[in-house]
């Protein structure tokens, strides 16, 4: 995450996710930014659905008027405007900068996962996403990536998962179908859901002790988000309408 993008469309509809399955069912959710320094791009300019509020508000008002007034009149884009704010109830924030340097990346997560330890849902929001090979861990431009070994830690410690993951250049169903099998093989996890939006898709990879009550969010997201989040739940990769 880096915050120039704070506030763009992308954001609504991933706070607007954050807030059914964290504020829905009263979890205790952290969220880690893994915040990168910014790059001088343009990839958060995607913010001119905030002056269309006939087509955009509907999905969360509220949500959509913090965000707006943040962006539009204060002119902020810093993930501070959320923090500081009511939109995430019962949720810790871990905001400091990741490091493609290894030790320092080691001393982030071990202090991250000590202070979210009492925390039901955890939420990684990286630049790109999952691992690659050309970004090895503690290599330059690691710090975008969620690694496998940080992954199966968090789940075995406890927590419920969300993970942001950019597309990649490949079919997308596909790719979706992909990341659930590793996600169930890896974390021997009960269900994997996938929330796809236009440019992106989050994982959520549920404890067993949560399964019943993020089953129920997932509905509620697929209702009020209709057209901008399209939900599934797979079981090795497969989505449950073509077992």
């Amino acid at each position: 995450m880096k915050n120039q993008y704070f506030g763009d469309i992308n954001d609504y509809r991933k706070y607007g996710l954050l807030r059914i399955l964290s504020g829905g069912v009263n979890f205790k959710t952290a969220v880690c930014w893994m915040l990168t320094p910014p790059d001088g791009r343009s990839d958060g300019r995607f913010i001119d659905y905030l002056d269309e509020p006939k087509d955009w508000r509907g999905f969360d008002p509220e949500l959509f008027d913090h965000l707006r007034g943040a962006v539009l009149t204060e002119g902020v884009r810093s993930v501070n405007a959320i923090e500081s704010s009511t939109m995430l109830p019962e949720t810790y924030f871990y905001s400091e900068i990741v490091s493609d340097i290894e030790v320092d990346r080691k001393q982030y997560f071990s202090t991250f996962l000590e202070t979210a330890k009492e925390s039901d849902l955890v939420f990684f929001d990286p630049d790109n996403g999952m691992e690659v090979q050309s970004a090895p861990f503690g290599r330059k431009n690691s710090s975008k990536y969620l690694f496998w070994h940080e992954v199966i830690a968090t789940y075995e410690q406890g927590h419920s998962l969300l993970i942001y993951q950019h597309f990649r250049r490949q079919e997308r169903t596909q790719f979706i179908r992909k990341f659930s099998a590793e996600f169930e093989d890896k974390l021997s996890a009960p269900e994997v859901f996938s929330f796809r939006t236009k440019n992106v898709v989050f994982f959520l990879i549920p404890q067993k002790r949560h399964l019943e009550v993020m089953t129920k969010a997932c509905v509620v997201i697929a209702e009020g988000w209709q057209g901008q989040i399209a939900v599934d739940y797979h079981n090795g990769g497969i989505p449950d309408g073509e077992r």
